[in-house]
């Protein structure tokens, strides 16, 4: 008669003075349990083998859930911190050339987008020369001219935040560089009673930076604070 090698006994007394080894590891219980189901033969349905494989696959279930709710949270705490150091480096400039040239340098490089744009409603032309010499992150446009863009022609409602995808930006927002634009997130700017609307424009060359699907929490924050940045440059 032929007998099976017995578990060697330095093995089997570390088993029995801790159990709890095996019972946490998830392979060598599997492996316990395919072994237990060829020794009760293909005619026995183990009811407890398919109730724990059901937990199992149920268990990575949560486990996957678990891992992307942590990814999330990482990604929203990593955009407020990215929203709040552009916002301080917005609050910095005690002149108002100062404040444009940061928010198309230093401000877009923080928010790691290719370009910004400011558009404030005037009846000055923007031909003027106090216009120009503020560069051109500023685009004067006539009245209505915020409305009419962020609607492209359609009966939409009003939004403070826009993100939309497009074919290529628009040469009165972006100038030269609009043929390089795929993606914007628009910032409708309210300047108060007697004002006329502004917009903040972030333009982008990755086509998937800003959609409409997108969550517009820490845009809208900031362009609440922008407006009262701005508040306080045209007083």
């Amino acid at each position: 008669m032929s007998t099976k090698p017995g578990m060697d006994s330095a093995l089997r007394a570390k088993i029995i003075a801790q159990p709890d080894v095996i019972l946490e590891d998830r392979d060598l219980m599997r492996a316990l349990i395919v072994a237990n189901e060829r020794m009760m033969g293909a005619n026995i349905i183990d009811l407890r083998g398919i109730a724990m494989e059901r937990l199992e696959a149920r268990l990575d279930r949560l486990e996957d859930t678990h891992r992307s709710v942590i990814a999330a949270a990482y990604d929203n705490l990593a955009g407020t911190n990215q929203v709040h150091r552009a916002i301080l480096r917005m609050l910095d400039p005690v002149e108002f050339e100062g404040f444009l040239r940061d928010l198309g340098g230093p401000v877009a490089e923080i928010l790691r987008v290719d370009c910004i744009r400011l558009v404030l409603e005037s009846v000055q032309d923007d031909r003027d020369p106090v216009v120009q010499r503020l560069g051109e992150v500023l685009r004067v446009a006539q009245p209505g001219f915020v409305g009419d863009y962020l609607s492209a022609g359609r009966d939409a409602p009003k939004r403070q935040v826009t993100l939309r995808q497009m074919q290529e930006g628009s040469t009165a927002i972006y100038g030269d560089r609009a043929g390089w634009i795929r993606s914007e997130a628009c910032l409708r700017l309210d300047f108060g009673a007697g004002r006329l609307p502004g917009m903040l424009v972030m333009g982008a060359e990755d086509p998937h930076q800003f959609n409409p699907s997108q969550g517009v929490d820490l845009l809208a924050f900031f362009a609440g604070v922008f407006e009262r940045s701005m508040r306080r440059w045209l007083s």
